[in-house]
């Protein structure tokens, strides 16, 4: 029996997936980590993996949430949703492309790069606190969010992830948005920008790992559903202003491990 069958894919995904519900993100980030590193999937191979992986995370996260954050207010803010989603959209498709032209040892590099941003934002642009008044207003506000969205479209494109660890300060920063409904909000732009870019990798013919490992696939995302679940019940009883710097520390040795990674 290999590493890529049996139970390991369930561990992990719960694993990645609890950590993922204590901090408020898909958990991705870290799951990516592991796809490179103990499963020994290429790096594309691994990017496609891990953004299947996230849809059916993301797609299931936002119901699981309605309890906290009603799915009417969610919609109540369709102007921010649509704004973020103008940039995030076409940045999905653009990284998305970048991504499968890439050489695999540059995208090793440009994945390390972009774990140890995410660490950063992390620590420093991750106040559960934080809430106020939008950043910008008028046209200035929908030019930012139009430039923030591309920018979280492509990193979400290149790792395979949600891109709620940029999302979430963006819409709590930028728009002023209370941190649990930037949570939700960040689902929202999340799963059609997800979509985008699993449509452009489909054009790949890396997109052919899916098939070659659909029993894995399942198994993982189980996982990582359970992990969600279990992590949204553990939120509370163990302090972010400790979690996140724990977290931001393992995302800084994952990316010195992908950089080295032959």
């Amino acid at each position: 029996m290999t590493i890529r069958r049996g139970i390991f894919p369930f561990i992990i995904g719960t694993g990645v997936g609890s950590l993922g519900g204590l901090t408020g993100l898909g958990g991705a980030e870290f799951r990516l980590p592991f796809l490179i590193g103990l499963f020994r999937f290429a790096a594309l191979e691994a990017v496609i993996l891990n953004k299947a992986t996230s849809l059916v995370v993301v797609a299931t996260a936002l119901p699981f949430r309605a309890a906290a954050v009603p799915l009417p207010s969610v919609a109540a803010q369709w102007p921010i949703i649509l704004n973020l989603l103008t940039g995030s959209l076409l940045g999905a498709w653009f990284g998305a492309g970048w991504a499968t032209k890439l050489k695999s040892q540059t995208l090793y590099r440009v994945i390390a790069g972009l774990l140890v941003l995410i660490a950063i934002v992390l620590v420093f642009g991750h106040d559960p606190s934080a809430t106020g008044k939008p950043l910008f207003s008028g046209a200035a506000l929908i030019v930012a969010g139009i430039i923030a969205g591309f920018a979280i479209g492509i990193v979400a494109s290149l790792l395979g992830v949600a891109g709620g660890e940029l999302l979430i300060p963006t819409l709590v920063l930028l728009f002023g948005a209370d941190i649990k409904l930037a949570g939700s909000l960040s689902l929202a732009v999340s799963l059609p920008t997800m979509l985008v870019g699993f449509t452009r990798y489909s054009r790949d013919q890396s997109f052919s790992v899916i098939g070659r490992n659909k029993t894995f696939l399942l198994v993982m995302a189980a996982g990582s559903i359970v992990g969600t679940f279990i992590g949204g019940l553990l939120l509370g009883i163990v302090p972010e202003q400790v979690l996140l710097p724990i977290l931001a520390a393992i995302l800084v040795i994952s990316a010195y491990k992908i950089w080295r990674h032959n």
